[in-house]
């Protein structure tokens, strides 16, 4: 009881004091977030690119596209690159760019290389650091994925949702590249960033296997929230300073939280792509 009563006692005081100290600390680290499609088209996410309306990045136009790009967002000056992979990555994401450095390995499709090694190599940076998490479920939820019947009640509550026909209309005409800049400009703004964070409290959110319980809700927390809370952890993670301005690459989807913590955080200052992106 004791023990309990302090606790309460010590959080009451954090609350308070916490209006009383400044919102932000002195020189904050200055944060870009790039928020990007998947240049590689690996179609893991919900709405997928037919073959017919993918582009080849290693092909002109978009290589010149790609390269003026990089140059405007270089104007920032970014002294660290992160990219949307795993740390398990880091080891082999090392040993790969070393090797673009030195002139022994080309460029591949996937952003983390047109985008996140060529700006670093440009700025001679030694490390691109990995920062992506998959996030974690509670085990209510893995034990959904481990049960047929069940996973496939939850697939057909997906596949037949009203909230569905929705979810593709804020695709429609964006089916195919006609310019990567117009791609980021669009990704990239703020109202089509805030309009995507909505999208994740109708579906799957809304999916219940009894009426009153939280499974959407539960299955969310993992797949979204607690994903991208972990990514911002690993860029916490990164040895960083005042002096420093860290460029993250990332999927867009991304943005509607990520760009949220960068915002608020007392720690960083979060930077718009869009001016830059705006020079071209």
């Amino acid at each position: 009881m004791k023990k309990t009563l302090f606790i309460s006692i010590l959080l009451a005081g954090w609350i308070i004091s916490g209006f009383a100290q400044p919102s932000r600390i002195e020189n904050p680290i200055e944060v870009m977030t790039l928020g990007t499609f998947h240049f590689a088209y690996p179609n893991l996410d919900a709405f997928q690119t037919s073959e017919e309306d993918q582009v080849d990045v290693l092909k002109e136009p978009w290589q010149s596209e790609i390269i003026a790009i990089a140059k405007a967002i270089e104007v920032f000056q970014p002294t660290v690159i992160a990219v949307e992979w795993n740390p398990s990555r880091q080891q082999f994401t090392d040993s790969l760019y070393k090797e673009y450095r030195e002139g022994r390995w080309a460029l591949g499709k996937n952003e983390v290389y047109q985008l996140g090694f060529r700006i670093a190599a440009s700025r001679n940076l030694e490390k691109v650091y990995c920062v992506d998490d998959m996030g974690r479920h509670y085990p209510e939820i893995r034990e959904i994925f481990e049960n047929e019947t069940r996973l496939a009640a939850f697939e057909n509550f997906y596949t037949n949702s009203p909230n569905l026909q929705y979810l593709r209309a804020r695709m429609e005409g964006r089916e195919k590249v006609h310019s990567i800049t117009e791609e980021l400009l669009y990704y990239n703004n703020p109202e089509v960033i805030n309009k995507s964070l909505s999208y994740y409290l109708l579906h799957p959110f809304q999916y219940e296997e009894e009426p009153g319980d939280f499974t959407g809700v539960d299955f969310e927390t993992g797949r979204w929230f607690n994903r991208n809370l972990r990514i911002f952890r690993n860029v916490q993670r990164i040895p960083a300073g005042p002096d420093d301005r860290i460029l993250l690459i990332v999927g867009a989807e991304h943005l509607n939280l990520l760009n949220y913590f960068f915002e608020i955080s007392a720690e960083y200052q979060f930077v718009s792509p869009l001016p830059f992106l705006e020079s071209l």
